[in-house]
């Protein structure tokens, strides 16, 4: 039986849930959908690790323990070195020692099945509104598309963590301001200001070339970006 929906606070937060229960994913899924929240699920293991970055850019991942092919605990382990996300695992193993294990590797709570719907709910809140903004990326890495790129390295891996390719320092301190700033226009000028300084003289065509090369190493399509945008006679916009 589906809780009565209450007060939407959640402004449409993103929320993974990975369970192989169909019926706790069911019943999970349409009590958070009834109390505003997004709500993407993944029935196994291994189908979450291909949608990993899926996972990282969420607002809240729940995490069954327990799943075929790869674990909860693997999962949080590969989410961890890529984002800060909150996670939430669920679990028939409801020791002491279980729940310490999954706090240790990155966990923020932990829930023993059975569960109380009510305590379900009210520890998602906690957890989405910990935050005062979403993160998308943390401070040392962003994830773009099947991506990741470390700005301490200056390397672009696969989210599985094989090496792709190596960036200039300039190029890092572009992305980083583009993950900065996801989601807004940025003018040719504040890009200019901040990347080469006001005591060099490159042109608007010189950034073109910057995001022209992005284009070729993350998107899917070149032609047709999904991630890296021109805004006409204004700069460019970040999509995450």
């Amino acid at each position: 039986m589906a809780l009565q929906h209450t007060t939407d606070i959640t402004e449409m937060k993103r929320i993974c849930l990975v369970e192989d229960e169909n019926s706790i994913a069911d019943l999970v899924t349409m009590n958070l959908e009834l109390e505003g929240f997004k709500v993407e699920v993944f029935r196994h293991g291994s189908e979450a690790l291909i949608n990993i970055h899926t996972l990282c850019q969420s607002d809240l991942v729940i995490l069954d323990v327990m799943l075929p092919e790869v674990s909860g605990l693997e999962l949080c382990n590969r989410i961890r070195s890529l984002s800060q996300v909150p996670i939430l695992f669920l679990s028939a193993k409801g020791t002491t020692e279980d729940k310490i294990v999954g706090l240790k590797i990155g966990g923020n709570d932990y829930l023993s099945k059975p569960f109380d719907l009510e305590e379900l709910l009210l520890r998602v809140r906690v957890l989405t509104q910990s935050r005062p903004e979403k993160i998308k990326q943390s401070l040392e890495n962003m994830i773009i598309g099947d991506y990741l790129v470390d700005f301490n390295t200056f390397e672009v891996k696969t989210v599985g963590g094989k090496y792709h390719s190596s960036l200039s320092k300039r190029e890092i301190e572009l992305l980083r301001m583009f993950a900065e700033q996801s989601g807004k226009v940025i003018s040719r000028d504040d890009i200019l200001d901040r990347i080469w300084g006001t005591d060099q003289y490159p042109t608007s065509r010189t950034i073109d070339n910057y995001i022209l090369n992005f284009r070729k190493l993350f998107e899917n399509d070149p032609k047709s970006p999904r991630y890296f945008h021109s805004i006409r006679a204004v700069g460019y916009k970040f999509t995450p």
